[in-house]
């Protein structure tokens, strides 16, 4: 017996105990039906369009950060008003390449940290996330 197209993102979003409307569906499918990557809320919201799902850019950054609360994604912003969103929830780090925005990841052991400030009392760190800019040579 063969898996409808839909299961997956079916089966995230009751993990997510999200209620399986039509975009989010189609959304989640489209977000996580490609493995591992690192998206816009722009990019996807074009990759809807093109898919024929008739959403708004709202709905996209609405069901984006939603699936980011619960911890189903992570937001990574490269400067102020440009995030992307990775689908990749084990721990690791990224290069963004200014020249062409976009990110690639690190394995999280091929960065050392040697040592971290202690957090402020009533606090606990939970992750370090490490962005590397890099840009061309003939900058």
């Amino acid at each position: 017996m063969t898996a409808r197209p839909f299961t997956p993102a079916l089966d995230i979003l009751k993990q997510a105990k999200l209620r399986p409307t039509r975009q989010r569906l189609a959304l989640t499918r489209i977000l996580f039906g490609r493995g591992h990557r690192h998206v816009s809320a722009e990019q996807l919201h074009g990759e809807a369009l093109a898919a024929n799902v008739r959403v708004s850019l709202a709905t996209v950054y609405n069901t984006l950060h939603q699936l980011n609360r619960l911890s189903l994604l992570r937001e990574v912003v490269v400067e102020p008003g440009r995030s992307y969103f990775d689908t990749n929830m084990a721990d690791h780090h990224h290069f963004y390449f200014e020249d062409h925005a976009r990110l690639e990841d690190i394995p999280a052991e091929r960065v050392i940290l040697s040592a971290l400030p202690e957090p402020p009392a009533g606090t606990r760190v939970r992750r370090v996330d490490v962005v590397v800019r890099v840009g061309s040579d003939k900058d």
